[in-house]
């Protein structure tokens, strides 16, 4: 059977963490020394494929609006593919 799907997310920071990024602060995957924050926004939509027992490929976009909570950042388009196989 094919799927398809769209999804929104909306994740944001606490006030103290945004506060120490906006100040210089490093993260494992955040901070660059210049936080203006924003909260990130996510839309993706995908479509999946049933190709053959057990075999569906999907693929999708994503839109982000302020990656990595940064106002100044983005937006960015991403394309995914993907391959599922039951063996």
């Amino acid at each position: 059977m094919d799927r398809a799907g769209v999804a929104f997310v909306s994740n944001s920071l606490s006030g103290p963490h945004g506060e120490y990024l906006a100040l210089g602060g490093l993260g494992f995957l955040l901070g660059d020394g210049a936080l203006k924050y924003g909260r990130e926004n996510i839309v993706e939509a995908y479509y999946t494929a049933h190709l053959w027992r057990g075999v569906s490929p999907s693929g999708g976009l994503q839109y982000v609006n302020h990656p990595g909570y940064n106002q100044d950042r983005g937006p960015v388009l991403v394309e995914t593919l993907r391959l599922h196989m039951d063996f």
